[in-house]
């Protein structure tokens, strides 16, 4: 009779084990995909500033049609990226376009002694500073993430179940540093 009772009490540790591990995992998954909404979250922000901008220098800059354009196009794309490599490498050409955009503003005093395009400007520098936390935040998550259905005994349970290593929010070539915002 003991035979069967240690029996049952090592197969009801184990069993408890590998449901403890299971539950951690999804819980770190759950944790990965908040902290990308997040990142998504400031993203649409930033977005949704892009038009006003744009439309602030176009009443004082319009023959800038290539710049303004370039801007329109970069923010559709990373509209419409998927997934952290996508959405890096549309982000960065965004950046890139919104860059040739101050640079237009620039030229123009009018435009850079505008209250409404100081103020949209600051709006800017703030989102990419929750955009900067946010990315931090998302790879700090997926290490973790990753690190938890890497290692054992967890690594053999999230093999079982189906859990996979998730991608790091990378800034894409050289632009590894936060976006410069000229004022």
């Amino acid at each position: 009779m003991i035979p069967v009772i240690v029996t049952l009490a090592v197969v009801a540790v184990l069993v408890a084990t590998l449901v403890s591990l299971y539950n951690r995992l999804v819980r770190g998954r759950g944790a990965v995909d908040n902290a990308w909404a997040q990142i998504d979250v400031q993203l649409k922000r930033r977005h949704d500033l892009v038009p006003n901008l744009v439309e602030t220098v176009k009443g004082y800059a319009a023959h800038e049609r290539a710049t303004l354009e370039a801007v329109v196009t970069a923010r559709s794309r990373a509209i419409g990226a998927q997934g952290p490599a996508e959405q890096a490498a549309a982000e960065n050409m965004l950046s890139g376009a919104l860059k040739s955009l101050f640079a237009v503003a620039e030229a123009h005093p009018a435009l850079k002694a505008s209250g409404n395009f100081a103020e949209l400007q600051q709006e800017l520098a703030t989102t990419e500073n929750r955009i900067a936390y946010s990315r931090q935040y998302y790879n700090d998550t997926v290490l973790t993430y990753n690190n938890a259905i890497q290692t054992v005994p967890a690594n053999i349970v999230a093999g079982m179940t189906g859990f996979t290593p998730r991608e790091y929010f990378r800034a894409p070539g050289e632009e590894r540093g936060p976006v410069q915002v000229g004022f």
